[in-house]
């Protein structure tokens, strides 16, 4: 039997607040010793009253509003009861029957073609508390608690299970992330948690509405791994579905090294949270005026920052979507256009995609910290230079990689390191003729018709002037020679 898979995603997002979702306690918390950032609210100290953060409302509105949701007139904060470590109250202040924005969706690309994910809804809770679990040889096994992360504001987004792969499900939560950031409302950094996901999945028959016991898996925390975790579930899914044996509704960890899923606990039965209203907090009735004031602020999202740069700047489609996929990169883009209007869009894009993003890549920063180094003038600069033909691209390639390095403008270094291109004829034909007299076989071979021997020698050259030499003119001119000779 053929089976499709379904899946739904569970996004839990950070919001960049300066203080905790009910105190005014620090959210500055990663690089802070434990239980530094604390209070007797976010402590769960009996007789203390929560205050709402009126900055995370706002980016949680913003944040619906960016995902097509109907925004909600009446939102109250509910209390979700149930016994953990890491929850210092014994509840966690969420949100249950009247979240923020329901009834949303989000665009991604799927083969070239758009498809629509529903979104369910977005709600506002608070983060818990970080468990640390320590193990010392010969005395067994702990865990330490630090508090600083509890309380800190957490805007989930739950997804309709519309997704049909683990590729989809990796598109889904790329396209997620690049709105948050584009909002300014979350560093959607997964690597750190301030984006989080679980993910729901299970397997149906095709062309049959009922699926078979649903999988939750967590414990995934890179857009890889998302991926890893979800082809290795489709696939064990399908194998057990397949050896007529029963798939039980069950939550499974992702186990990175071993690239497997571990089974954590049964979820035969729904958790019973005991849900209530929080009776410290009034409910919330959102003003349409004030919902239409945060919708004012809303920046440019990718979607239509890319039809812009297809439409004004001529740019592939495929080049505006990776140029757009992230603000930070989209705003050098741009800044770089602004700082010269003689390199074209497409010569920029060329050097953002191609060069820039092979150093980025590898030296694991971002386009933030690469543009701390090389100012949009520095890359235009260097982009000048090559196309006037002073510095070839090879060198212009490895200029490129120095002022990232070192912090210094492309003029002082081509200057240093004597990295100008090479034009003028004479000494190029000098050097033509010094490859030619020790390649011989090389260039029989050309007489004798073998025409790809040409770029072989030409090649000779540029090794030669260590890629200074003007490969244009080096091309011209040994063919001419060798027509000649």
């Amino acid at each position: 039997m053929e089976y499709e898979t379904v899946i739904g995603l569970e996004v839990h997002a950070q919001l960049l607040t300066k203080s905790k979702m009910f105190c005014r306690c620090s959210t500055d918390y990663t690089s802070a010793p434990p239980n530094s950032h604390v209070c007797p609210v976010c402590l769960g100290m009996p007789g203390v009253l929560p205050t709402i953060n009126q900055q995370a409302v706002e980016f949680t509105v913003m944040t619906a509003i960016a995902l097509h949701c109907t925004i909600s007139d009446y939102t109250k904060f509910d209390r979700k009861n149930y016994p953990y470590p890491d929850l210092m109250k014994g509840y966690q202040i969420s949100q249950y029957d009247a979240p923020f924005g329901h009834d949303g969706w989000l665009v991604i690309d799927v083969d070239g073609q758009e498809k629509k994910v529903g979104i369910t809804r977005v709600h506002l809770e608070e983060d818990v508390a970080k468990l640390l679990h320590r193990t010392i040889a010969g005395e067994g096994s702990y865990s330490l608690v630090d508090v600083n992360r509890s309380g800190v504001p957490l805007m989930e987004i739950v997804g309709e299970p519309d997704l049909r792969s683990p590729e989809e499900a990796r598109q889904y939560l790329m396209k997620l992330r690049s709105i948050l950031r584009y909002l300014g409302v979350s560093t959607g950094n997964m690597e750190e948690g301030s984006f989080r996901c679980d993910a729901n999945i299970s397997i149906r028959p095709e062309n049959s509405p009922d699926t078979l016991a649903k999988v939750e898996v967590k414990n995934m925390n890179s857009f890889k791994a998302v991926y890893r975790a979800l082809s290795y579930e489709e696939e064990r899914q399908r194998k057990v579905a397949a050896a007529g044996k029963r798939l039980f509704q069950e939550t499974r960890g992702w186990v990175e090294d071993r690239g497997v899923t571990v089974s954590q606990r049964s979820k035969e039965y729904a958790h019973d949270y005991r849900y209530f209203p929080e009776p410290d907090l009034a409910p919330l009735v959102l003003d349409r005026a004030w919902v239409e004031e945060v919708e004012s602020k809303l920046p440019e999202l990718p979607e239509a920052r890319r039809n812009r740069f297809e439409a004004k700047f001529s740019v592939a489609v495929g080049t505006a979507a990776s140029l757009t996929s992230s603000k930070e990169m989209a705003d050098y883009f741009e800044d770089c256009l602004k700082a010269s209007r003689e390199i074209s869009p497409k010569e920029i894009s060329n050097w953002l995609l191609g060069e820039v993003s092979r150093i980025i890549n590898e030296s694991g920063v971002d386009i933030a910290e690469f543009r701390k180094m090389v100012a949009p003038e520095g890359l235009v600069r260097l982009a000048k230079l090559n196309s006037e033909g002073v510095v070839s691209a090879a060198s212009a390639k490895s200029v490129l990689g120095q002022m990232y390095q070192k912090g210094e403008s492309a003029d002082d270094i081509i200057k240093a390191q004597g990295l100008g291109q090479i034009s003028d004829a004479g000494a190029i034909e000098e050097e033509i003729a010094r490859v030619i007299k020790d390649n011989a076989p090389a260039v029989a071979d050309y007489k004798a018709g073998k025409k790809q021997s040409l770029k072989f020698l030409v090649g000779q050259v540029m090794r030669a002037t260590r890629g200074r030499a003007n490969p244009a003119v080096v091309n011209r001119l040994m063919e001419k020679r060798l027509e000649e000779g």
